[in-house]
Parts: structure tokens; sequence; C-alpha cells
């Protein structure tokens, strides 16, 4: 069975790697900030894990149809996203280095959650077939004795310019993280846990991924 990751992070694929799947990767092209703009125009503002799941599913909708080498899809969809939640406020990539300084000088000391939206499409033979999703929280907390230095050295990597909440667990960031309650793996950027439960909900065999 051949697993479709509609993402190109880099974090994602090595995760689903090291748990034995080799999944064809797919950049799906969606505008995120204009996605949740456009449904909190109808719904009004959305919690976090609304916003995860409502982009996890723009993302595996955006490549259906598509076309690798030439060739339909045939296999799940997998669509992803993250984001970190503090004192009720939603925190995505910064992007920016002082950005990512205000939020780790928010976060020191303190336990945020991380949310990770999933949605799976079947879409064997080449067709759309049926789609499921869920979202996995985990909670993440930080070194209380963590100095504005090592912050700083932190931000001049680069590193959590590009993840949501501005840090990671599996890479230069993990030193700063004294506790994660919950699937380490949705701190990453997926939980293998959960993306399990939706593989056996669609009839399949987690194993019938491994490469």
């Amino acid at each position: 069975m051949r697993l479709y990751l509609a993402s190109t992070s880099p974090a994602r694929l090595t995760l689903l790697r090291s748990a034995g799947v080799e999944p064809m990767t797919i950049a799906p092209g969606v505008d995120e900030p204009a996605a949740v703009a456009r449904a909190e125009a109808e719904r009004g503002p959305l919690p976090t894990a609304e916003i995860v799941q409502l982009l996890a599913q723009a993302k595996a909708e955006a490549v259906v149809g598509a076309r690798i080498a030439g060739e339909p899809i045939d296999g799940l969809i997998l669509g992803g996203d993250s984001a970190f939640e503090v004192d009720g406020v939603t925190y995505g990539k910064p992007h920016e280095a002082s950005l990512a300084r205000e939020r780790w000088h928010l976060q020191r000391g303190r336990t945020g959650v991380l949310h990770s939206g999933h949605w799976l499409i079947d879409h064997t033979g080449g067709a759309a077939r049926a789609a499921v999703g869920a979202v996995a929280e985990a909670s993440v907390t930080f070194a209380d004795d963590l100095d504005d230095t090592e912050i700083d050295a932190y931000i001049a990597t680069g590193e959590p310019l590009e993840v949501a909440g501005a840090f990671t667990i599996d890479s230069l960031g993990g030193p700063f993280i004294t506790r994660v309650d919950g699937d380490p793996s949705t701190v990453v950027g997926l939980s293998l846990s959960t993306l399990r439960s939706l593989v056996k909900r669609l009839g399949y065999e987690w194993t019938d991924l491994w490469s």
C-alpha cells in the first residue's frame, strides 16, 4: 500500500521513514492563511484543534487527482498540520526571528499544547473512496532555567523560524524541553499512533504501509 504525503515537511518524512514507511511526497500548494481566513469569515474564530484539522484536510484534498510521473495516485493520501497553543492563543510558524524570540520568552518554564491535525483519504484505484480525520494533542513543558543566551543562539540557527511553536523536539530544540505528555511523535509533526488508527478505520492494516 502506497502512502502519499501531502507535505514537504522534512520532519514528517523522516518520522514516517523511521516507522518503516517510505511515502511519496507531494507539495499541496495550499494558501494556509487564506484557508483559515475563509473559514473564520463563515464560522467565526476557530479553536486551534479545528484550524489544524481544517488545514490537514485542505492539504490532502488539494492533491486528489494528481499524477506522479504520469501515473494516477493509487493509495492513501495523508494531509497534516500542526500548531502550538499557549494561554488559548494559536501559534504557527513564526518565520521571523523577532517573533520566535517573543514566543520563547513567553513559553520558557511553561507548558503549552501541540495540536496535530490528520486527514487520510483512501485513493486506491485512482479515485477518492473515503476519508477520515483526527486531531492529536500533546502537552509540552519547557525548561525554566533557559536563559536569553541560549534562546538567541537557538534562534540564530534558523531552525525555529519554520516550525509550529518555534521549536522542535527531534533536533536542536530537544534539550530545552523537559516533559511531553501524549504521543511524542505528535510534537514532531504527526502522531504515528493516530495515523495507525486512521489507517485501520479505512479497513487496512498499518503494516500494509511498511516498505
